[in-house]
């Protein structure tokens, strides 16, 4: 009598592997490069959060100043996560910088987010830089793992943007 064998023999299993490798292959600088995008469209929201929150401080409550991030989080304009200069949010680091309202300077800030693993690596969490001022134009720079300047203004007096294209205008 014999026995009635089933299942996939070695060369079956080899195969479905192989295929399954390719379609890996394929779909994982895929899902990372989503992953970048994501990313850089959450680090432009919440720059348009920062904008948004400094121009109701100016109108509101600065005395013709703008804040600094504590301040705006502690009033509730921005959130814990984007005051705290120690963490990323969704892979982006966020600094503000201000200069106050002196005789007839007027007030300014600068607001530039950098990846916080620049590049298109598997580690990489995005690759560009983002920067605004109280024009509240975004503008952008590509962030690369061997080093990239964040576009800025001029100075305090030349607001103008070196080093970045607007996103809008």
């Amino acid at each position: 009598m014999k026995k009635n064998q089933q299942g996939f023999s070695l060369i079956e299993l080899l195969i479905v592997v192989v295929i399954i490798g390719i379609i890996a292959s394929i779909a994982i600088p895929n899902l990372l490069a989503a992953r970048r995008a994501a990313n850089e469209a959450s680090a432009v929201s919440s720059l348009r959060t920062i904008i948004g929150a400094e121009a109701t401080y100016f109108a509101n409550t600065g005395n013709n100043n703008y804040a600094d991030k504590a301040t705006l989080n502690s009033i509730g304009l921005i959130d814990s996560v984007l005051a705290d200069d120690t963490k990323a949010k969704s892979g982006y680091r966020f600094t503000i910088t201000r200069v106050l309202n002196v005789g007839t300077q007027p007030p300014i800030f600068d607001a530039t987010v950098v990846p916080q693993q620049p590049g298109t690596g598997v580690s990489g969490t995005g690759s560009r830089n983002f920067y605004s001022n109280e024009t509240g134009i975004i503008y952008s720079s590509p962030a690369t793992d061997t080093g990239s300047v964040a576009p800025a203004a001029v100075s305090s007096t030349d607001r103008s943007v070196t080093n970045g294209d607007a996103l809008n205008s």
